[in-house]
């Protein structure tokens, strides 16, 4: 397994990360169990969750995938070996959380902070990330800029000053953005520097095959600025597995159980998804192992965060990082992407 590492930090973490969003609605504590096991035993070092997990977000889940891990770090007692990330819920349409008025602000961040340290049984994270915008912006599928001159939301700069107090007094290491625009990432940056705060370490955005949106505006400031990608998505939900080819609907697939993810299922994007598996058929490659190692190989990209519901996928998944893809496969990546290019933003 490869390390990296996180921004500018001393941390080093592996490219690929294990994602856990499924805990607690498609997995069991016992199935999540596994797969912890079963990624540390591949050299997996980074494990990321949310206050908000798991998804779909319901009232009636909310929290347990924290809950799952924090369980495992009582029975396992390894909390040290693993670089441990979570996320604090931005506003929405909750009401579950927080009164259903989840700001960005001092009161909110310290209070989820507080509570997520308390399920994940550890008295500090790695990594605590703002899982979306406190402002009305692009992101969510929402693919062009719509300005709201009556949006009303947290500054940036309070929400800085609370993650820089909560890094020096060690309840976090280091804070991360994810669902963020270039305007706010370049934001975010500037006050840092010129007001001497704790530094974002890391964009956890989408990104796959079918997302390529993040090249765009924010490839570069990653690089630039060494705030590196965390990509979440790398297989669209699966799409880019194949599963989904020709109308099919499995059973227990996140397209057939829940409606929510309807960004993933156009003509174009199954056209796209199409085209993309029958090239790594043609180099017989596994489609989702090519998709993953594309990903995963991206000079931007910190950290690839794979997910799974059961372990012959999670195996498949891991096995990706041991793929280097041919200039033959990666100019057939591109010549597909010319043709469709972002089908699923």
């Amino acid at each position: 397994m490869e390390f990296r590492k996180l921004g500018k930090t001393d941390l080093k973490v592996s490219a690929i990360a294990l994602g856990t969003m499924t805990w607690g609605e498609q997995n069991t504590q016992a199935e999540a169990f596994e797969q912890i096991r079963a990624a540390k035993a591949a050299g997996v070092n980074f494990l990321d969750t949310a206050e908000m997990y798991p998804v779909p977000p319901r009232g009636e889940t909310y929290t347990r995938t924290e809950q799952i891990i924090g369980e495992y770090f009582k029975q396992h007692g390894d909390r040290a070996d693993w670089v441990l990330a979570s996320k604090v819920a931005g506003p929405g349409r909750m009401e579950h959380i927080r009164d259903g008025n989840p700001r960005l602000d001092r009161k909110n961040i310290t209070a989820a902070l507080e509570a997520s340290l308390k399920r994940l049984n550890t008295d500090y994270l790695d990594l605590y990330q703002l899982h979306w915008p406190d402002r009305k912006t692009n992101f969510f599928g929402e693919l062009g800029y719509q300005h709201h001159a009556d949006d009303v939301a947290t500054e940036i700069g309070e929400t800085l000053e609370v993650l820089d107090e909560l890094v020096k007094a060690g309840k976090i290491r280091h804070f991360g953005l994810s669902n963020e625009t270039p305007w706010g990432t370049s934001r975010f940056l500037h006050l840092a520097e010129t007001q001497g705060k704790a530094r974002a370490v890391s964009i956890q955005n989408p990104y796959n095959l079918l997302n390529r949106t993040f090249e765009i505006g924010l490839a570069e400031i990653a690089i630039r600025e060494q705030i590196g990608l965390l990509a979440y998505s790398p297989l669209a939900f699966a799409v880019l597995t194949g599963k989904y080819l020709n109308g099919a609907r499995p059973e227990g697939g996140r397209l057939t159980l829940f409606e929510r993810f309807q960004r993933y299922n156009n003509p174009e994007t199954d056209a796209a998804a199409a085209a993309y598996v029958a090239l790594a058929q043609q180099h017989g490659l596994d489609p989702a192992q090519m998709a993953l190692a594309f990903v995963t190989s991206r000079p931007f990209v910190t950290s690839n965060i794979i997910g799974a519901t059961n372990l012959e996928q999670l195996h498949s998944n891991l096995g990706s990082a041991e793929l280097v893809l041919s200039e033959e496969v990666l100019a057939g990546i591109e010549a597909i992407h010319v043709k469709q290019p972002n089908p699923a933003p």
